[in-house]
């Protein structure tokens, strides 16, 4: 009569521990879901301040070139014309130095959720407390 109960307690532990798999798969499915949705935000709110920042910059500066240049209409038009084009030329170098080492300096995607599973992998080792 034992038996039955030994079987019955033995399922109930795979029962259990299955539960607490799933649990943990859940969790981890819901971390990650979380973080796309906190990479998409990201990279949506820097593409519009960006696409906003490159329009109403690039108006002012084309503005800004053409009052310079008419200033100086009467006098030296072709080299005050170049060394506008030589200064937007290096602020253009320097926009894009400055996007490549935001670009390299990016969080990791999906870091917190590989800790986790670093971390539960670390727990079902053998010898791990």
């Amino acid at each position: 009569m034992n038996e039955p109960r030994s079987e019955t307690g033995l399922f109930d532990s795979v029962r259990r521990t299955l539960a607490t798999v799933l649990a943990l798969g859940q969790t981890r499915l819901e971390l990650l879901s979380v973080e796309i949705e906190e990479q998409i935000e990201f990279a949506t709110g820097v593409l519009l301040w960006s696409i906003a920042a490159i329009f109403f910059g690039s108006l002012a500066v084309l503005v800004l070139a053409l009052t310079v240049v008419i200033a100086f209409w009467d006098t030296h038009r072709l080299l005050v014309a170049g060394l506008v084009t030589a200064a937007l030329a290096g602020i253009a170098g320097v926009a894009v130095l400055a996007v490549r080492s935001r670009l390299r300096n990016r969080p990791r995607l999906l870091a917190a959720t590989l800790d986790e599973l670093k971390r539960d992998a670390q727990a079902l080792e053998p010898g791990a407390e």
